[in-house]
């Protein structure tokens, strides 16, 4: 997007920060009186109309005032925002002090998500870290009386083991179901068993194996969505969430699948290490009217994690900025 000229600068970071302020159209003689603007109000209406006319400004009725549009915010972060306030910076001294006194991470991570969420009114969002699953490479089937153990290889220093009840008759299957397995794992390189391929002969046994692998599967993406969050009551009380239908996909979000309020979408896919969604950018639709600024995370062991806050377009963009990324760096620190 173009560098706007100084009046409109000035103009457009005037409306952004009266509205963060106040939730109400303004006008030019308003934003003269109330920021200094050294211009008259017919400089300023002017300079308004041109803001207006690219896209940045919006009159949301005929006889009121002007607000930001979506447009106007992304203009704003990306070439107009402001140092970050005093909370921001009392933010970054608390945390700075903090130790790793917590018994379990889940606690630091908590405590953590509700100091976001006090400093802000947001909800907040933080994410365990994790490291991409490795893909399975080989499969060791070992009977042990009328158990079965299952060893997942997934690299020369990763594997994971799985305890089965074995059912009988199953035992000879096993040599044969194992390097059938091993094949299909070497011949595909994407780490999947083709089940429909399975020999008919190997029905029961890998049948079992199929529904241990599934469900394993489950419960290791269960752990990737696990997010903790603070704040959902302060998100309520934004004026752009008064009426609960509005905020109730989000809601449902924050219930069924966190991840998705931060753009993570899978345990693989890449996550910038600094995101700002305003409104309609953010690749989920129920965000559609909201927020999202996050911040990634790494650990000493390669895990990565995301912090984040979620709130309306009408957002102290720089405030919420260095929030997220003080909660990252003292994750880091303390993770390392």
């Amino acid at each position: 997007m173009d560098t706007l000229p100084r009046r409109q600068q000035e103009v457009l970071q005037a409306t952004v920060r009266h509205y963060v302020d106040t939730v109400e159209p303004v006008g030019s003689h308003t934003l003269v009186r109330r920021f200094g603007l050294p211009a008259s109000p017919a400089t300023v209406r002017t300079a308004m109309g041109a803001l207006e006319q690219r896209g940045l400004l919006t009159q949301p009725h005929t006889s009121a005032g002007r607000i930001p549009s979506q447009r106007g915010y992304r203009l704003y972060v990306d070439q107009l925002l402001p140092a970050p306030g005093a909370a921001a910076l009392q933010l970054e001294r608390e945390l700075a002090g903090i130790s790793l006194q917590w018994a379990a991470l889940d606690d630091l991570l908590l405590h953590l998500a509700r100091r976001l969420a006090d400093l802000t009114g947001l909800l907040s969002l933080i994410t365990r870290p994790q490291r991409p699953s490795p893909l399975l490479q080989a499969v060791r089937l070992v009977p042990s009386g009328d158990r079965l153990l299952v060893f997942l290889v997934q690299g020369p220093d990763f594997s994971t083991s799985l305890n089965l009840r074995l059912g009988a008759g199953l035992e000879e299957e096993l040599p044969i179901l194992e390097r059938w397995s091993n094949q299909q794992l070497r011949a595909g390189g994407d780490g999947r068993i083709p089940w429909e391929r399975l020999p008919a002969e190997l029905r029961r046994s890998g049948g079992l194996l199929r529904q241990a692998l599934d469900s394993h599967g489950r419960i290791r993406s269960e752990e990737l969505d696990a997010v903790v969050a603070a704040g959902l009551g302060g998100l309520l009380a934004q004026p752009e969430f008064r009426h609960s239908s509005s905020l109730l996909p989000v809601v449902q979000l924050v219930e069924h699948g966190p991840r998705a309020l931060l753009g993570i979408t899978g345990p693989q896919a890449p996550v910038a290490t600094e995101a700002i969604w305003i409104g309609t950018e953010h690749p989920h639709a129920a965000l559609g009217q909201c927020s999202v600024v996050q911040a990634t995370y790494r650990t000493g062991h390669g895990g990565r994690g995301q912090v984040g806050l979620v709130g309306p377009m009408r957002m102290a963009y720089a405030t919420a900025r260095a929030a997220v990324q003080s909660v990252a760096s003292i994750l880091e620190r303390l993770l390392s």
